[in-house]
């Protein structure tokens, strides 16, 4: 990182000229441990889909059915999330962890080729309002699958991450664990969600309430959050992140359900979330609190409320700009150019917002 930061106050432009593409740049030498920077080979999009019994209550505008029917778009290549990965040259991959349907929704393995039932937890995470989400049996099974996904992708040749996520009433569920581990109450991160009207609003935060009052007693213990108030995708996602910081593999996060995971993996595993960046800014007012947790500023804010991962696809691009300026970019030595009179040669202050441990 301090090599790229004075790399960035040799290229031909003003110090701080790039804006955060030049943050971008020195995070990227940081997670590969290489300045210059090497372009991204294989992006990988991982949603993880699961549904949840507290979409039983009316906390969404669709019904259950809806996740494993997307799990199929999504198969068939038909789905938004689709579409922005071919635009940005990403592969998708799509894991059933708790999908409520009698068999697997998805193959398993990288490939296809392994049993589908293989990261299948269990049909549905249970109703957060009047149980746990999973057992704790359930729970490990679901953050140890979440790692070995990570595992599985790295190990595949993905060098950088885009987590998703599909299930009808998963953003209670996040809305409830981001509350729980800042503090907050439920009125503070209930959101709209898939575009609920009023009615449904107040069925939703009433079971927010209802879910933070049995989880409430673990406040502060990240791991029973999420299986007591969260769900196996939440829980699983977790893992995932944990596992890519672990691999030195960069992750762009995505909406309110990835960054509720992403906040109870910075407790679980402290430090993580120096492998992250946030792609994309959701209404959800839960993702705010998460961010705001974590200390990250989201790439781009176009109003995406989707999930599926389609926001943090659409900042791949300003990712590998970033990359691409500080690598390919000519020095002003190199191009003949005079440099600013007196510049000490580093990038506006020669410091970066977020420092990582190269360790």
């Amino acid at each position: 990182m301090a090599a790229a930061v004075a790399r960035q106050g040799q290229l031909t432009k003003p110090p701080g000229a790039l804006g955060r593409l030049e943050e971008l740049s020195v995070w990227i030498a940081g997670v590969q441990g290489v300045c210059p920077p090497r372009a991204f080979a294989r992006v990988r999009a991982v949603i993880v889909a699961a549904d949840h019994g507290i979409a039983s209550v009316g906390v969404s505008a669709f019904p259950s059915d809806v996740t494993a029917q997307m799990v199929a778009n999504f198969a068939a290549g038909g789905a938004a999330v689709n579409v922005l990965a071919r635009q940005v040259g990403a592969e998708v991959r799509v894991v059933d962890v708790a999908v409520d349907t009698p068999e697997p929704a998805t193959p398993g393995g990288v490939d296809g080729s392994a049993p589908p039932g293989r990261y299948r937890v269990r049909r549905a995470s249970d109703r957060i309002d009047r149980a746990d989400a999973l057992s704790v049996e359930e729970g490990e099974r679901a953050f140890d699958i979440g790692r070995m996904i990570a595992d599985e992708e790295v190990d595949a040749g993905a060098d950088l991450l885009v987590p998703g996520e599909m299930g009808i009433g998963n953003t209670t569920p996040a809305a409830a664990v981001v509350a729980l581990l800042t503090g907050r109450e439920p009125i503070e991160v209930v959101g709209r969600g898939t575009g609920i009207d009023d009615a449904r609003w107040m069925v939703k935060t009433a079971a927010i309430r209802d879910a933070m009052r049995r989880g409430r007693p673990f406040a502060d213990d990240a791991h029973t959050v999420l299986r007591v108030a969260g769900g196996a995708d939440l829980m699983a996602l977790a893992g995932l992140l944990v596992q890519a910081a672990v691999r030195r593999t960069p992750v762009v996060l995505d909406g309110v359900i990835v960054c509720a995971a992403a906040l109870a993996a910075e407790h679980i595993a402290p430090g993580a979330k120096n492998w992250w960046v946030a792609g994309t800014r959701s209404p959800e007012p839960a993702q705010a609190h998460a961010l705001g947790a974590l200390g990250l500023t989201p790439l781009l804010d176009v109003g995406l409320r989707l999930g599926e991962g389609t926001g943090a696809l659409l900042a791949v691009p300003l990712v590998r700009a970033a990359q691409a300026t500080l690598a390919e970019m000519a020095t002003f030595d190199q191009a003949g150019v005079s440099g600013k009179a007196g510049s000490d040669g580093a990038a506006g202050s020669g410091e970066h917002p977020r420092e990582l441990d190269a360790t």
